[in-house]
């Protein structure tokens, strides 16, 4: 084995590696590779090596050799720079320095950028005290909006000022990486006890990991809102691109990146242990999944291949999990309750449900098979307050939250205004509406944008303002001039034939969006590479462009842990892929061409409109291993949902409270039906015809969960109805104080304005805030979106913030008529509830509490917990059933 002294590589595995990479990037041999013609270092040679051999091939298709080998070279200034650089372990500096990337993020300069910012800050603290302060220059920088999914670059979040958790992590462990100091991204794939997920951050000082809140600084340490929500994970884990050697557990083992188990940190542990056996007994070699409900799907936390003895482990925490094995002909499930088990024996089948035997004639009536269960998650820890720190650093803390809000704010308020927007508008003779809505979703990057129109003719500028309006909002931040060009004068220059406006025009050949790809440019790299006879040959038959893609493109789906990143022309230029990105770049070179293309909607399948239909594309190299998982690969049928026949007036929303599922080579796939629909009685769905799985849930209080599968076939041409059906438990509304002091129903009282001194008839929702936080900003968004409901309820909903300062970040307008603003300064009045509600015995925020027209309280929550506001929405309609129950 050679081993690098300096970093202690294994550089023989390195290099094989690496030479595979090599090969597989013949396609950009000159872009990638050239740059080993250098004269480099013995150091720098094998670092770039090292980060080629664990590169995903979206990297080697999007960046070039450059780029790597100037990101390695600022890598080692800084480690030489930095007061810690020396004292970091080789095993440490590879893994959570040198990467330049953090998980699934747009990559770009941002160390660089940062490091300018930050490095006079942290130059001569501690490394602890350093890791501090650049969380409070990532406060300055960024605070949390849920956005879609797509990971957006460290500089865009700058450049915009909002992110979600996942880009907050990713900005964070950049700034630390940054400065030298190792960190890393940890993850919560799935929360047990409510329908969501988590990023934080763990950095390395002087020896040991600490976690923080990305974007959201606390005075020590080791200290965050998700502390406590942490403990009821079932798994905690982040990613290591190479093959990893440390300390703490494995869950995945690729060839190309490591998961590493890190639940230990944060809740009680135990290890369980799945046997996978054939129906003789014997052991299987298969994948198992370690699924766990949210959303109203089964999500995998993590997949671990069994050895040859059919035995697979992890180390999880106490609640219920769902395994899923199978391998490429049988599969198996079975529920597992790890507060009472640590072994389960799960038995392979071909067959596994009845629903795979006979069928019935009838359209409108499949055999259906049902099946109940309870998932329930780790039990909620006793609240307490965390670490404690002296008055004196708390009020600092407090005094750098402020002044890095209004930092904030101040940059925020460099962007593009409605005034300037109206000028722009009258000067290009563009609506001004439209253009405000454009600017205002840029925003740090509308000088871009604006910059894009001033650009255009006066002949284009109506066309390039639809091709803005085309876009996602996230796609508005962090796409430049060259890119939106490319596109515009892609589209213009198509001749006639292919020109044609309709209503899918616009959506499906002037948008460049495709699926969660980084916007670049393609239109002309596709336009180029075919002459003009060949495109009139491609616009008759699309599945001519396909044929010729398929033969340029090769499929590797065993590199990447995300598919689909690779933009379209440098995955075509690079010659291999995933399949994802393959089936984007299809789609992108037909609408070059001018043919109206997509990934079809509920499965994501490529598809190309011809005469006005819909065609989805059959790459020959993909057929499944299961024959039961449809008839044909383009066979198709229809689902309509209809209400059960018991129903008690259940809302259905899709990834709310059910799912529906396709089986596919051995698993189930969720369907893309849009997140949240509610309307899903009213129409059917075109499905591929297949096997089934309807999966309900109903979340209790204590975030358990009463589901029901549905299993059911869809036949090629048919439609079938299947029942919803939601499992309830009544769930009474307990009293938990029965009388409230005095004081307390005064403050009330005081609270409400001068011209509202009385009681309203229904009681009252009291919430204590942190607006810059994300479980506050989480809370406030349920309360707008059940706004129409909460305003039938005749209570009012007092919104207490600590700091008038704080006044800005609580917006009232979308939020139910009856929500108020109050002062609770430095959360005196709280402090008062503490006494008498034993459930608040720490400081962690939102606290929410319910009190009723008799000054009972009937609810009371602190801390963290998705789905609040329904359960709001319950206690205050039941509130009323009490009420009238009384009167009679």
């Amino acid at each position: 084995m050679t081993v690098n002294t300096a970093y202690g590589l294994n550089m023989d595995v390195i290099e094989e590696k690496f030479a595979w990479k090599k090969e597989q990037a013949q396609g950009r041999e000159e872009s990638l590779f050239a740059v080993f013609e250098q004269d480099l270092s013995e150091q720098e040679k094998q670092l770039l090596q090292f980060l080629y051999a664990y590169m995903p091939l979206h990297d080697l298709a999007d960046y070039d050799g450059a780029f790597f080998l100037n990101h390695i070279r600022q890598v080692l200034q800084v480690q030489a720079d930095m007061p810690w650089g020396a004292r970091i372990p080789d095993e440490i500096f590879v893994n959570y320095v040198l990467p330049y990337r953090v998980n699934n993020e747009n990559i770009d300069h941002s160390r660089s950028v940062i490091y300018e910012e930050l490095a006079e800050r942290v130059q001569h603290l501690s490394m602890t005290d350093a890791i501090l302060e650049t969380n409070y220059w990532c406060h300055e920088r960024a605070t949390y909006i849920g956005t879609d999914i797509r990971t957006v670059s460290p500089l865009t979040i700058m450049r915009t000022a909002l992110g979600r958790c996942g880009e907050q992590s990713t900005l964070t462990v950049t700034a630390l990486r940054s400065i030298g100091i190792p960190a890393r991204q940890c993850y919560t794939p799935r929360w047990a006890h409510c329908d969501s997920n988590h990023a934080w951050v763990e950095a390395w000082a002087d020896g040991e990991w600490h976690f923080l809140g990305a974007c959201e600084p606390e005075p020590v340490l080791d200290e965050g809102w998700f502390r406590l929500p942490a403990k009821r994970a079932m798994l905690v884990h982040t990613r290591v691109f190479a093959d990893y050697n440390g300390p703490e557990e494995v869950t995945t083992t690729h060839p190309w990146y490591t998961e590493i188990n890190l639940l230990a940190h944060y809740a009680d542990v135990k290890t369980i242990h799945i046997h996978v056996t054939d129906e003789a007994g014997k052991p299987v070699v298969a994948e198992v999944q370690f699924q766990l409900y949210n959303s109203a799907e089964f999500y995998p936390l993590t997949s671990l291949m069994t050895d040859d003895q059919g035995h697979a482990s992890l180390t999880t925490g106490y609640g219920d999990l769902f395994i899923h094995a199978y391998t490429s002909s049988v599969w198996g499930t079975a529920f597992l309750n790890t507060n009472t088990s640590s072994e389960l024996t799960l038995v392979l089948k071909r067959y596994n449900i009845p629903v795979y035997a006979e069928h019935t004639t009838t359209n409108t009536s499949p055999t259906v098979v049902r099946e109940e269960w309870k998932m329930t998650p780790p039990v909620a820890p006793v609240i307490d307050s965390g670490a404690k720190v002296d008055e004196s650093t708390a009020h600092q803390h407090i005094q750098r939250i402020k002044a890095g809000t209004a930092i904030r704010t101040a940059f925020e308020h460099t962007f593009i205004d409605q005034e300037q927007a109206r000028q722009y508008a009258e000067e290009w003779q563009l609506p001004t509406d439209r253009l405000w809505n454009i600017l205002q979703t840029a925003k740090g990057n509308g000088e871009e944008i604006a910059a894009f129109l001033g650009e255009c003719t006066l002949a284009e500028l109506a066309l390039g303002l639809r091709l803005l309006e085309s876009l996602r909002p996230k796609d508005l931040t962090d796409t430049f001039r060259p890119v939106l060009h490319d596109h515009l004068q892609g589209v213009i220059s198509l001749d006639e034939a292919s020109h044609i406006y309709s209503s899918d025009w616009d959506q499906y050949v002037l948008c460049p969006r495709v699926h969660f790809e980084m916007l670049t440019p393609y239109r002309n790299y596709f336009a180029d590479q075919w002459n003009t006879e060949q495109q009139h040959a491609f616009r008759s038959d699309p599945m001519l462009l396909a044929t010729v893609l398929e033969q340029e493109i090769a499929v590797n789906n065993h590199i990447d842990r995300y598919t689909g990143m690779a933009t379209p022309a440098a995955a075509h230029q690079l010659g291999v892929t995933d399949s994802v990105s393959r089936d984007i770049a299809f789609v992108a070179a037909a609408r070059s061409l001018g043919i109206a293309a997509r990934l079809e909607p509920l499965n994501a399948i490529p598809q190309y409109q011809l005469q006005g239909t819909w065609h989805s594309v059959q790459w020959k190299q993909e057929q499944s291993t299961f024959v039961e998982d449809s008839v044909l690969a383009s066979a198709t049928g229809q689902i309509q949902f209809v209400r059960a026949s018991d129903d008690v007036e259940v809302v259905a929303e899709y990834q709310h409270n059910f799912t529906v599922a396709i089986f596919e080579n051995g698993i189930y796939r969720t369907l893309d039906i849009p997140y949240g629909e509610k309307e899903v009685y009213q129409q059917p769905y075109n499905v591929l015809a297949g096997n089934y799985r309807l999966t309900t849930g109903t979340r209790l209080e204590d975030g358990s969960v009463l589901g029901t599968f549905t299993y059911f076939n869809v036949q090629p041409d048919q439609q079938i109805e299947v029942e919803l059906v939601f499992r309830t438990e009544q769930q009474q509304i307990p009293v938990l104080l029965e009388t409230l002091p005095e004081p307390l129903q005064h403050h009330i009282y005081s609270l409400q304005p001068n011209d509202e001194k009385e009681d309203r008839k229904e009681g009252y929702i009291l919430a204590w805030l942190e607006p810059e936080r994300e479980p506050t900003k989480h809370l406030l968004r349920e309360l707008a979106e059940l706004r129409a409901e909460l305003e039938i309820w005749a209570g009012d909903i007092h919104l207490l913030i600590a700091d008038e300062q704080e006044y800005g970040a609580v917006i009232l307008d979308p939020l139910p008529a009856q929500s108020q603003i109050a002062i609770d300064s430095n959360y005196q009045f709280l402090e008062q509830w503490s006494d008498c509600l034993t459930s608040l015995g720490g400081d962690q925020l939102p606290v929410v509490i319910v009190v009723d027209t008799q000054h009972r309280v009937r609810y009371c929550l602190q801390g963290y917990k998705l789905g609040t506001g329904k359960e709001l929405l319950r206690i205050v309609n039941g509130m009323n059933i009490d009420i009238h129950q009384e009167k009679n």
